[in-house]
């Protein structure tokens, strides 16, 4: 059987990605429910962000709960690793204790592996399963991750979408994969430019157990993401691509009025402050994917989008990505 499959519980190694804003109990119970998994990300299901932390740990309850209404199946829910000074962590691990929930999905950093892997061995010891992916991923980093205990490693490489790496060097991913693959003995995903058939065969055939998919579900029927948003995504290609760097990371988006922006801003040299603000001070990914305001807001996919022709159902997008494979 399939690693990935037993671990998660699942029938086809497939996990839906972590998206801000655009994922939601409907989007996650579609993915499981169509032999996946689901996985509520930051903000799921919400329209507006509180910066209360309690708030916000309970407004994920809430989402928990509906996600139960629509499906039996295994999901999870995102953790971003807790830095010095968060406040946020917390009481969000403390909501999916409570909720039982199982799978838990780790957003590291890779800058501080030490830190990083006490927080996986205290995860583990209260008993849940983690599914880890590294902003930064190094051979090193998953090396320590899986000594200290995680479940399943996310291989990402440059070609995802969303925030990218602190790193212009990151590689590809079809470099990274079969690096880390070759490094640890737990099942490896791949994730960045996955998005049909094809790169689905190439992944597996690289040594990778699964795949971790953001890009291509939002274009989907389930996905939250604005009617906007879904069709630049059909209606564009790799080359429309801006790609910059903010205070934080990098970023690659398609050519919305905010990205251009920033692009142009980058590109003279600017502070990154500056590129953020451009960036994310007129609304950001929430403009930009939930609301359609591809004027003030930002539009991040991955670097296949060329791949993606038409808006499918989660259990069509699937179905294609595992055709031709048994588990």
């Amino acid at each position: 059987m399939n690693r990935v499959c037993e671990i998660l519980g699942i029938k086809k190694p497939v996990v839906q990605g972590s998206m801000t804003w655009i994922t939601s109990a409907e989007l996650v119970a579609a993915v499981s429910n169509a032999g996946g998994m689901g996985i509520l990300g930051f903000n799921a299901g919400q329209t507006e962000m509180t910066p209360d932390p309690v708030e916000t740990a309970e407004r994920m309850r809430n989402e928990i709960r509906k996600t139960r209404q629509l499906t039996e199946k295994p999901f999870a829910v995102t953790y971003m690793m807790p830095m010095p000074g968060d406040v946020f962590g917390a009481p969000l691990l403390k909501v999916i204790l409570e909720e039982n929930v199982k799978i838990i999905f780790v957003l590291g950093f890779g800058f501080d592996m030490d830190h990083e892997t006490e927080v996986i061995r205290d995860l583990k010891a209260k008993g849940l399963t983690v599914l880890y992916r590294s902003i930064d991923a190094t051979v090193d980093g998953s090396k320590k991750i899986e000594d200290a205990g995680a479940d399943i490693i996310v291989a990402t490489g440059f070609d995802e979408g969303g925030g990218l790496s602190t790193n212009s060097t990151t590689m590809g991913t079809f470099t990274m994969v079969p690096m880390i693959v070759d490094a640890v003995s737990i099942p490896v995903m791949a994730a960045g430019g996955i998005v049909d058939k094809r790169s689905a065969k190439a992944a597996f055939a690289l040594g990778a157990e699964g795949l971790y998919v953001g890009t291509r579900f939002i274009a989907s029927k389930e996905c939250r993401a604005s009617q906007a948003c879904k069709d630049q995504i059909v209606n564009s290609q790799a080359s429309d691509l801006l790609q910059y760097r903010d205070k934080s990371n990098y970023w690659r988006s398609l050519p919305t009025g905010a990205a251009q922006r920033a692009y142009d801003a980058y590109v003279k040299g600017e502070d990154a402050e500056v590129v953020d603000q451009f960036a994310n001070g007129t609304g950001g990914l929430c403009a930009g994917q939930l609301f359609g305001d591809l004027e003030n807001g930002i539009n991040c996919v991955s670097t296949a989008i060329g791949s993606i022709k038409d808006v499918k159902t989660c259990q069509e997008i699937i179905d294609e990505l595992t055709s031709g494979f048994e588990w």
